[in-house]
């Protein structure tokens, strides 16, 4: 019979490698931050984009200063809504029909963020220098901050809330000391006003015709109040003294400032609320400063460019990621007002 022999007891026991440390699984706080940042940056960035094309516009309106104005504006936003219903087409988005008020809240976007807005912009730069008139856009969070999120049935926030008035210092400073009359002021004011009109008149169709269907339907009943004013104001045939630089600004402003900023202007408001993407608007006379300085139209002076700063920091105040474990003050459980729209931005009628 064979028998084991029992291991000795003086015997040194075998050696024992110890198991390596597993690494420490990532903090859940740090890659929810570092998403919704991300998610956040995503978001914000259409627009960023989208506005700074608008203050591009402002400069680029110096051109058509001596234009009919109502004429060029109709051919204008009927070549956008020609490129826009294209567009929507080829990307096999479903554009729907408004219906019962909704044709009272596009119409009102088409009046005052197109009609009127486009009127002031083109009269306030023969009495002021592009940044000062883009500088009213930059002025909008103030309404935003506390109308957007009640329109949307939520409560304004306090980031939202304390950096738009530091935004608007900003805004006054540059308005103040830029080279400007007082019709350029009252051009500016009536500017303000539209830009507010043109984001908060959105709100209440956005979440049902999405972005394609909003600027789709703003555009074209812009550009038929438009064809209406020059019948009985101009007439058609004043487009024939229209020069062939004019049409060319026409063109871009038809192309980049309205098919493509509106389309990328109303995915941000979708994504993240009118309040907190009214910051953005404080990038339009940063942009149009750069866009004047550029084109020949005049380099702002400093306090202009100290007013510009101001804005800066009241942007990046209210735009600043949350911190990590902090619930964010937009989400609708805790009852703040930044969070992003329920739904995603998805074209018209798909969701």
């Amino acid at each position: 019979m064979n028998k084991t022999s029992a291991p000795s007891p003086t015997a040194p026991a075998p050696p024992t490698s110890l198991p390596s440390p597993s690494p420490a699984p990532a903090s859940p706080t740090s890659s929810t931050s570092s998403t919704s940042s991300t998610s956040s940056l995503r978001d914000l960035a259409p627009g960023v984009v989208g506005m700074a094309l608008v203050g591009s516009s402002v400069t680029v309106s110096r051109t058509l200063v001596d234009a009919p104005l109502f004429g060029v504006q109709a051919v204008r936003y009927t070549a956008a809504a020609l490129l826009l219903l294209a567009l929507a087409r080829f990307a096999r988005v479903r554009i729907l029909l408004p219906r019962g008020r909704e044709w009272l809240w596009l119409a009102g976007i088409a009046a005052t963020g197109l009609v009127l807005f486009n009127v002031a912009v083109v009269r306030g730069v023969a009495h002021a220098e592009p940044a000062v008139i883009a500088v009213a856009v930059a002025s909008v969070p103030i309404l935003f901050g506390v109308i957007g999120p009640l329109l949307e049935g939520r409560s304004p926030s306090r980031r939202v809330l304390l950096a738009a008035p530091v935004v608007v210092a900003g805004a006054v400073l540059v308005e103040g000391t830029g080279r400007t009359d007082a019709a350029g002021v009252g051009w500016a004011a009536l500017a303000l006003g539209c830009e507010a009109g043109f984001t908060l008149l959105a709100v209440p169709v956005l979440r049902r015709h999405g972005a394609w269907g909003v600027s789709l339907h703003a555009v074209w009943m812009g550009a038929v109040m438009l064809a209406v004013l020059t019948v009985c104001v101009e007439g058609p045939a004043e487009l024939v003294s229209v020069t062939p630089r004019q049409w060319a600004a026409v063109g871009y402003l038809a192309v980049m400032v309205t098919a493509v900023a509106f389309l990328l202007w109303y995915r941000t408001v979708a994504a993240v609320g009118s309040g907190r993407a009214g910051l953005l608007t404080g990038i339009a006379p940063l942009a149009a400063a750069g866009a004047g300085a550029a084109t020949g139209s005049g380099v702002p002076g400093p306090a202009v460019w100290l007013g510009l700063a101001v804005v800066i920091t009241g942007l990046a105040t209210g735009l600043r990621p949350e911190r990590p474990g902090t619930p964010p003050t937009g989400d609708p459980a805790h009852g703040g007002a930044d969070a992003a729209d329920s739904s995603p931005v998805t074209p018209a009628g798909a969701g």
